[in-house]
């Protein structure tokens, strides 16, 4: 996908276009802080350009939008990779819906989540989802007629990579806070995605030796003192088949899809000019 990407750029610039991305961040969240350090770490290796707007975490609203939209109209910038959750002072459902569904690379829009939910090529799936699924394509883990469970429904990733997950006939359980007795739902599952933002919340007890376990959680460890996951993996690990890492598995192959992304919106740019 690299050496791919870097020929897209190149003959993008030839054409007079330079592929950039704008990280739109509010506020010093640690978990922010390394998405966005392994994003700009991926742009700069295929030769995509970043800008950054960093707002204060006590940002009005005010100023809020008028920094969103000057990016939303600004032709130079191809993707914006916007930080959510926002801080609550700010109105989230709004920033969504503000982004050019053009420049949504990382699938928050009505109009990409719709792309997702009927399985059409509308705008970008979220990136976290989509790299979940990319991990299972590249090891060869079977999907269809298998048993998957999801933890957690945020807009972001659990019901996305449910729908994903679906499309390619699996079948799915979708689980959340209100779901009675979560582990011995996920026991059953062939497919595990750990995706409800609760550090260390799915241990042993939810897996079973056969299972493959994809951790999407990135939260931080006071303990160790760096970022962690939402699977206990010393505890899970010895007891699954196969089982990502965090950090060191869905992170890196997520950005990688966020700048793919990125290419793609300069290559549609490029095409209506």
């Amino acid at each position: 996908m690299t050496a791919r990407m870097k020929r897209d750029v190149e003959e993008l610039k030839a054409a007079g276009i330079t592929p950039t991305l704008c990280i739109f961040r509010v506020g010093e969240r640690p978990d922010d802080l390394s998405y966005e350090r392994g994003a700009a770490k991926r742009a700069a290796a295929v030769g995509v350009e970043v800008k950054k707007v960093v707002l204060p975490a006590d940002v009005s609203q005010e100023d809020f939008d008028a920094e969103l939209m000057a990016v939303n109209t600004d032709d130079s910038i191809h993707g914006i990779l916007l930080f959510r959750p926002l801080p609550r002072h700010l109105d989230n459902e709004k920033a969504r819906q503000m982004l050019s569904p053009a420049k949504d690379i990382d699938g928050c829009t009505d109009l990409s989540l719709a792309g997702v939910f009927t399985n059409t090529r509308t705008g970008f799936p979220p990136c976290t989802a989509q790299a979940a699924m990319e991990i299972l394509h590249h090891y060869d883990i079977p999907i269809s007629g298998k048993k998957a469970a999801v933890i957690g429904r945020s807009l972001v990733i659990g019901r996305p990579v449910a729908m994903m997950l679906m499309h390619e006939n699996a079948t799915v359980v979708n689980c959340h806070t209100r779901t009675v007795d979560v582990p011995s739902i996920t026991r059953e599952a062939d497919i595990l995605i750990a995706a409800s933002g609760q550090l260390h919340s799915v241990t042993r007890d939810y897996t079973n030796p056969g299972q493959v376990v994809i951790d999407v959680g990135i939260n931080w460890d006071e303990t160790k003192g760096g970022i962690s996951g939402d699977v206990d993996f010393e505890d899970v690990e010895p007891h699954v088949a196969a089982i990502t890492p965090v950090p060191g598995g869905v992170g890196g192959v997520t950005t990688c899809v966020l700048i793919s992304h990125v290419v793609e919106a300069a290559k549609t740019h490029k095409n209506h000019i």
